[in-house]
Parts: C-alpha cells; sequence; structure tokens
C-alpha cells in the first residue's frame, strides 16, 4: 500500500514537471517578488515630464482659444482657463499611467498649490507695493530718528519721521501686554485646569471676543473710560493709556486662545507625579505646567503682539493725531502710532505725506515679519523639545 502511494506520488511529480508546472530537478527558482505599492508622494522624471507637458499644451489651448476661437480678453480670466486646463490635462495624462489614488493625489496636490502660489503671490505683490513707494522715506535716517513735527507737509524728506509715532506705538503695546498677558494666561490656566459650566461659559465668551471686530473694542472703551468723565484727567481724553485698554481688551482673547492650546498639550502625566509628590493643584501649575508649556506662552504673546501692533481700527476712536512727540500716555494728550500715522499721512493727499505714510507701513511690515519668524523659531523648539 505504502508503495503504491510513492509511486502515484513519483508519477504527480514527473507529469507537472513536464508540463511546467514545477522546474526541472536541480534548478533553483528565486522567490516570488514582493508587491509592493508605490508611494503617492513619490515623484519620477515621468511625472516631471508630464507636468511639464500639461503646462506647456493647457498653455497653448487656452492662447488659441483666447486668441481665435472665442471673444475673450483679461490677464485674470487666461491665467484662471490655464489652471482649469492644466488640471485637466495633468488628470489625463497621469491616469495614462498611474491607477486612479494615484491620479487624485497628484491633481489634490496641484490644486493645492496653485492656491498657495496664488496666496503667495498676493501677499508679494502687496510687500513690493509698499515698499517700492516708501523706499524714498525710509532711506533717510532722520525718518527713524525725528518726529513727524521736523518735517512739512510738502517738504523734503531730509526732515521729519515716525519717532513720536514708533515710540508711541512701542509705549502702548507695552502697556497693553502688562494688562492682557496675566489676564489671557490667568483665563488659559482656569479654562485648561478646572471643570465645570462656568469654564464652558468663559471659552465660548473667549471664543466669542476672538471673533469680535476689534473696533467695538475701541467703541467699548470710549463708551466706559472717555465719555462718562467728560475730560477728566487722566481718563477723559483720548490718549496713551485709552489706546493701551483698547488694545488690551483685543489682544487678551488671543492670548488666551492660544495659552490653553499650549497648555492642553502638556502630558498629564507631569501634573499626576507632581500631585503624587504632594505638592498642590497650585504649585503642580506654578511649578510643572506653566515652565513645561513656556514656548507655547510665548508664541501666544508674540501672535498677540503682533495683532496689536498692526491695530488701527480702535485707535480711529480712542487715540487723536499729533505730529509731536509725547512719551507719557498719562496726560491728557493724543499719543499717535505708526497704524494710525500711516492711515493719516495716506489720506492727507500730499505726496510727501503719502510716501511718509507708505514708509511707516514698511517699518511696520517689518516689524510684524520678525515677531512671526520669531513665532515659527517658537514653535519648531516646542516640536523638538516633546
Amino acid at each position: 500500500m505504502a508503495t503504491d502511494t510513492a509511486l502515484s506520488t513519483l508519477d504527480a511529480l514527473a507529469v507537472a514537471q513536464t508540463t511546467g508546472e514545477l522546474p526541472p530537478v536541480g534548478v533553483t527558482v528565486p522567490p516570488p517578488e514582493e508587491d509592493v505599492p508605490s508611494p503617492l508622494r513619490h515623484v519620477g522624471p515621468e511625472d516631471l515630464y508630464a507636468i511639464a507637458g500639461s503646462l506647456v499644451g493647457s498653455f497653448a489651448l487656452v492662447w488659441l482659444v483666447f486668441s481665435y476661437v472665442l471673444p475673450l480678453s483679461g490677464v485674470v480670466g487666461f491665467v484662471t482657463c490655464w489652471y482649469v486646463a492644466f488640471l485637466a490635462m495633468f488628470a489625463g495624462v497621469t491616469a495614462c499611467s498611474h491607477p486612479r489614488p494615484v491620479v487624485v493625489s497628484r491633481v489634490m496636490a496641484a490644486v493645492i498649490v496653485g492656491l498657495a502660489v496664488l496666496v503667495g503671490f498676493a501677499l508679494m505683490t502687496v510687500v513690493v507695493y509698499v515698499v517700492a513707494h516708501g523706499l524714498d522715506a525710509v532711506r533717510h535716517l532722520n525718518f527713524f530718528t525725528q518726529s513727524a513735527s521736523a518735517g512739512l507737509l510738502t517738504g523734503t524728506f531730509a526732515q521729519g519721521g515716525i519717532y513720536n509715532a514708533l515710540v508711541g506705538s512701542l509705549i502702548e503695546v507695552g502697556i497693553a501686554i502688562v494688562i492682557a498677558l496675566p489676564l489671557g494666561i490667568g483665563t488659559a490656566v482656569f479654562m485648561t485646569e478646572t471643570r465645570g459650566w462656568f469654564v464652558r461659559v468663559v471659552r465660548t465668551v473667549v471664543e466669542a471676543m476672538t471673533a469680535v471686530p476689534d473696533l467695538l473694542a475701541g467703541l467699548f472703551i470710549y463708551v466706559v473710560f472717555v465719555l462718562p468723565f467728560h475730560g477728566n484727567y487722566p481718563w477723559g481724553h483720548k490718549n496713551g493709556i485709552a489706546v493701551s485698554l483698547a488694545l488690551a481688551v483685543a489682544g487678551t482673547p488671543i492670548i488666551a486662545r492660544s495659552a490653553e492650546v499650549a497648555l492642553r498639550v502638556v502630558p498629564g502625566g507631569l501634573r499626576e507625579a507632581g500631585l503624587a509628590l504632594g505638592a498642590s493643584h497650585w504649585q503642580t501649575v506654578r511649578r510643572i505646567v506653566l515652565p513645561t508649556g513656556r514656548p507655547g506662552l510665548a508664541t501666544a504673546l508674540i501672535l498677540a503682539v503682533a495683532r496689536m501692533i498692526g491695530e488701527s481700527a480702535p485707535l480711529l476712536i480712542v487715540s487723536g493725531f499729533t505730529t509731536f512727540f509725547n512719551g507719557n500716555p498719562l496726560n491728557g494728550e493724543p499719543m499717535i502710532s505708526l497704524p494710525l500715522y500711516v492711515y493719516e499721512t495716506l489720506r492727507s493727499g500730499e505726496p510727501a505725506e503719502i510716501t511718509r505714510g507708505f514708509g511707516a507701513a514698511v517699518v511696520l511690515l517689518f516689524i510684524v515679519f520678525i515677531l512671526f519668524a520669531a513665532t515659527r523659531v517658537l514653535a519648531r523648539q516646542r516640536v523638538r523639545g516633546r
């Protein structure tokens, strides 16, 4: 019985080798290749050729339609039609050599890149326009060391500057930060470290205040701290302290919302370890939670400063315009800032003053750019620290 089974097995192997289902005896068969899916983000030379060919082909097609087929014109319309035709042509070319998921991924990547290029182009257009119109004023040193009262409306750029507006902005924003920073961080600690229905109410109010126009902050300060005092020192005037209060009202919800996000990412194990070692809840927050979230809190502060220093809407209500230097926010006299200086000079109608206004806008853009660059650096340090 065993002999018959062995013979039948040998006969089956011989038939399999004869028909090619099994390799001949003594021949080594390589292992089958693994089916590894190609990554969606991989871009090879053929994909670059597809992008270049789609760009050229869609441009030629749209140019032909605009020039000879349809009575169309305009740069914006041409670029829009070119972009749509590129997406359609790129999807068709990609579909010839890739499956559907890859086609969808490449087309969506092209859409996102196109939108990013559009936003970057709009931003660069604004920056280049402002710098080009304000370069004649910025290139003079007196523009940073003299007040506006030192120059005439129609005078040369060798006299007058933004010293009073620059110092006024620093003083007003500094006072606003002294008021808004403890309020914002305290609110964030309350929202992250406590529980209850009142926490939900506070969070709702903070989120609502971040969406409220900042003009209402200036109107609130004007109604509460300026009108009721009827010119009494120091509240009943449009002065620097009124501007600082308005900026603090506008900046507190920004600090609170950003600080809450920074404190929420602090691991809960650190809080539990502090409580397990016998520390109170307040000591745990002060000695563990806040130091751990310091980079995020610094980011919240910088974002608030960048928002405050560029605010102009509240200043139109609670700040008066002056060309003279005023370093005391409590003396009842107007204290000008950079945004208000830009607004007043651009609407003056005098070419020299308009150029000075663009120069002040260049300085304001540079300050905001430095602040946001510092925010990015702090954000990267926070990610690496984890």
